[in-house]
């Protein structure tokens, strides 16, 4: 069956008992993250979760259901998080859609599914999986996608601190919801007992404080200074930083000097197509204009796109593949200087 993200989320937040398999899939990674999140949320922190992927799940079809089926070491709550890359994965899906005992749910990321996936139709004929496409939203989507996170929290915000929230969390719901997570702490707020924030308090805690350090590593790598890439991944990693924003920003600075010079190209002068960039920004930018052309922007922005694709399929070495890639770009910006 088919679910828009707001019925998916409905549903993921109060499991129904005939619903086996939960499938998010589409482009947009944050969305299917954030959604996922909410069934251990719901089934609690006590909850055993049981990871399983692709390579799994092909080699053993039989998996997925008997995991389904099985009761928790500990008998609390149980649910099942299979990330599957493709079609290998019907078997499975389908032992587990026609075994006659679920008893577990089931979450399955999926990433973008073509029409014409055989996996995919298969999951939206059945009346026990629920399917939910997720693509990437407008700028006022994610705007009420604020609010309403805020309000479940507890938190009354207005348009102005929702789009201020959408900017911070680098338009990623995962982020944003963390954000949001920090302010309510932050006011002691909660459904039962909820406040208003304003922008003052969000500047107190929010990830803006991260950002300029991010903007330094990406200015590094852009730049194709080794040295400094180095230096700011290292202290960004010390600290915790998820690679999933850097990978971001780097990707929005990538895009905005593509579309600078697609701009160019085609006539406009360069003083007003740098007139909507910040003013810290102006001679940053300038500077990578001169050490990018167009087909080494389009190969950087392929390979930041894949290597974020990556990061959410391979957990564990997902820094790593990010901090190879940050060092493949620097390398690549160095041998222009």
């Amino acid at each position: 069956m088919k679910a828009k993200p707001a019925e998916m989320a409905k549903a993921l937040d109060a499991p129904p008992a005939h619903i086996r398999l939960f499938l998010l899939h589409g482009p947009e990674e944050s969305e299917i993250r954030a959604l996922a999140a909410r069934l251990g949320k719901a089934l609690g922190s006590d909850a055993e979760k049981v990871e399983l992927d692709s390579a799994t799940l092909k080699a053993d079809p039989a998996r997925l259901a008997d995991e389904a089926a099985s009761f928790s070491l500990f008998g609390g709550k149980r649910y099942i998080l299979a990330q599957i890359d493709s079609d290998v994965a019907l078997p499975a899906v389908a032992a587990l859609l026609d075994s006659e005992v679920g008893g577990n749910p089931v979450v399955a990321l999926a990433g973008a599914l073509k029409p014409a996936s055989a996996l995919l139709k298969r999951a939206l004929a059945d009346p026990a999986a629920l399917c939910c496409a997720c693509y990437e939203p407008s700028a006022q989507d994610l705007e009420r996608i604020a609010t309403s996170l805020a309000q479940e929290r507890g938190l009354r915000i207005d348009r102005e601190m929702a789009r201020e929230l959408v900017r911070l969390s680098g338009h990623d719901r995962a982020v944003m919801a963390q954000e949001i997570e920090k302010l309510a702490l932050y006011l002691d707020a909660g459904p039962e007992h909820p406040a208003s924030a304003d922008m003052t308090q969000l500047a107190a805690i929010s990830a803006d404080n991260d950002e300029g350090e991010i903007a330094r590593l990406v200015d590094a790598v852009m730049d194709g200074n080794a040295a400094a890439a180095a230096g700011e991944g290292a202290r960004l990693a010390g600290e915790g930083m998820d690679a999933v924003p850097v990978l971001r920003a780097l990707a929005r600075r990538i895009q905005l000097l593509a579309t600078i010079k697609a701009r160019q190209a085609g006539g406009e002068p360069l003083s007003t197509l740098l007139a909507p960039v910040f003013w810290k920004d102006k001679a940053v930018v300038e500077r990578q204009l001169g050490r990018w052309d167009a087909t080494r922007l389009a190969r950087a922005a392929e390979r930041v796109g894949a290597t974020e694709r990556a990061v959410f399929q391979s957990h564990m070495l997902g820094e790593v593949l990010a901090s190879h890639e940050l060092l493949t770009i620097t390398r690549a910006a160095q041998r222009a200087r």
